[in-house]
């Protein structure tokens, strides 16, 4: 959830993407030795490429499990052998028989589709979509689990290479949309990991031992030691300081602003002419970053911006300052986190997320958990559940998903994931059912019933195939515990509770969807974004 809500809010477009992490290119090709060492605008992005992973696109063939009959037998013969090898494999010589799994109606073969994005971070996670073969009789992913397997470079076209990504995890199928949902279709969240680092590379226009020193040098001056290694005369490889971790576009974009070369004389001009352009010019970002490059020197010149008419130069100041360590920075952006007539309300909370731990932080947050504004209250909870703050306790269920629940909360709001990780997060709890309540699945398999003045809900699941096959719980009506019987593995007590019925994440949503429109929970219900950048719905 953390990684979904931050890439929900920190988005970027393709334009952005190109801009960072793609060449420099345009400019000549100049020789640092010759640099004339008055020039005002000389930096390192001058004199150097930086090189960073696009997106990769990445797929591959594989099976899908636990689909009670709604699978199929069909399967092209090559892409069976290549099944059947990679199984085998993965079973460390363990007797199955592969083609009796390939062939049972409750597995289907798929298309695995997923993006790397750009210069990942080992183990990094992301989306994959999963679809079933053409032509193929497999009628519903509904509740399958994607088995383990190998991504490869789709531009490459073949499977033979090296591959970039491992795959596995339950099989979600949106249920928010519409009831004419294609059930043939569906996501793993969060279900990608990278094998391996990608590495960010600055590379010389003009290679040179003693320039590469230079330009090593003044990085780790910068930016902390060992950021920059020198490999070649014409080479450096980047290492991602853990403060970009979650903002590397910004780091290439410092790395490329720093100047390598200085002076007293050079600082002073070059600190009024970006000052200048932060407070007059049209795009300010430019004038922002190369403030930030320069370092704790730009703050005093900075810190008269924050009295600016202009909200947009009193925003960019502070954040400026406040990434550079200056209270005041943190200060003006906190004024204009809680005005909420400001326009750059929101950008001034997304900058405060870098504020350290304490109980400064946690109050500040937790009193954003009652804000009206959705987004605000969504940053504001992320920020807590990696502070590790008692407002915020998550629970895994059935290791499939999360259940957050999040006191002080304001409205009460169920907000589910269908990004990056499977989780339903739970604003203003608890939040409980109530009584005279009877919800069902479309197909009849699961019903919710609280008869009018109940104290429990009674909760059934019936066999898919075996009608007369029931299993029946009960549950409080807390709406926490209601989706933990529901979902928790089935004749299995934990040490959070009793068993559960084995109900899958993507019938969770729909179930929550359905007591929600029905009036049978008090709460506002909020889908997050698609994979595809759909908009957040409000039902």
């Amino acid at each position: 959830m953390k990684n979904y809500l931050r890439k929900t809010l920190w988005c970027v477009t393709l334009a952005f993407l190109a801009a960072t992490f793609g060449c420099a290119g345009g400019k000549t090709a100049k020789n640092p030795k010759a640099a004339d060492s008055n020039a005002v605008n000389d930096t390192i992005g001058m004199y150097a490429e930086i090189f960073a992973s696009n997106v990769i696109p990445v797929s591959n063939y594989a099976l899908v499990g636990g689909l009670n009959g709604t699978g199929s037998s069909e399967c092209p013969p090559q892409i069976r052998e290549n099944l059947k090898k990679y199984i085998l494999q993965r079973l460390g010589g363990a007797k199955v028989d592969v083609d009796a799994l390939i062939n049972s109606p409750d597995t289907a073969v798929v298309v695995v589709e997923g993006t790397i994005p750009p210069a990942a971070s080992k183990n990094q996670r992301f989306d994959l979509r999963v679809t079933a073969l053409p032509g193929t009789q497999t009628t519903s992913l509904e509740g399958g689990w994607l088995y383990g397997t190998n991504l490869f470079d789709t531009q490459q076209g073949s499977t033979s290479i090296k591959p970039l990504a491992t795959a596995e995890g339950p099989v979600f199928v949106d249920s928010t949309v519409s009831d004419s949902q294609d059930q043939r279709v569906g996501y793993v969240l969060g279900g990608g990991s990278v094998i391996e680092e990608y590495k960010v590379n600055l590379a010389l226009r003009v290679p040179d031992y003693r320039v590469v020193s230079q330009i090593r040098n003044r990085i780790n001056e910068r930016f902390g030691y060992e950021t920059a290694m020198a490999l070649t005369p014409g080479n450096i490889e980047l290492r991602i300081p853990t403060k970009y971790i979650d903002a590397k576009g910004r780091f290439i974009q410092l790395v490329r602003a720093t100047h390598l070369f200085d002076s007293p004389e050079l600082t002073a001009k070059r600190l009024m002419t970006n000052i200048e352009k932060l407070a007059g010019s049209k795009d300010k970002n430019p004038s922002e970053i190369a403030l930030e490059a320069m370092g704790n020197i730009a703050v005093p010149k900075l810190a008269a911006l924050l009295n600016s008419s202009d909200p947009e130069v009193r925003l960019r100041a502070a954040r400026c300052m406040f990434n550079l360590g200056d209270q005041r920075g943190k200060e003006a952006l906190w004024g204009m986190a809680t005005d909420k007539n400001s326009p750059y309300r929101i950008e001034a909370i997304n900058a405060l997320v870098n504020v350290s731990a304490g109980q400064d932080a946690t109050s500040m947050f937790r009193s954003l958990l009652r804000d009206d504004n959705l987004t605000a209250r969504l940053i504001a909870y992320d920020k807590l559940l990696r502070l590790k703050d008692t407002s915020v306790s998550r629970r895994l269920i059935a290791n499939s998903f999360y259940l957050d629940q999040i006191t002080e909360a304001g409205k009460p709001a169920i907000l589910i994931s269908r990004r990056d990780q499977a989780c339903i997060a739970i604003f203003g709890a608890p939040i409980y059912c109530r009584s005279n309540t009877f919800i069902e699945t479309p197909d009849g398999t699961i019903t919710i019933n609280v008869p009018a003045g109940e104290k429990y809900a009674t909760i059934i699941r019936r066999h898919p195939k075996r009608k007369d096959t029931i299993i029946q719980l009960k549950s409080s009506l807390d709406i926490a515990d209601i989706i933990e019987t529901l979902c928790r593995e089935p004749l299995t007590p934990t040490a959070e509770g009793g068993p559960g019925l084995g109900v899958p994440y993507s019938t969770l949503v729909g179930l929550l969807n359905k007591m929600v429109d029905s009036g049978a929970v008090q709460a506002e219900f909020y889908a997050g974004p698609f994979p595809k950048n759909m908009p957040i719905i409000k039902k």
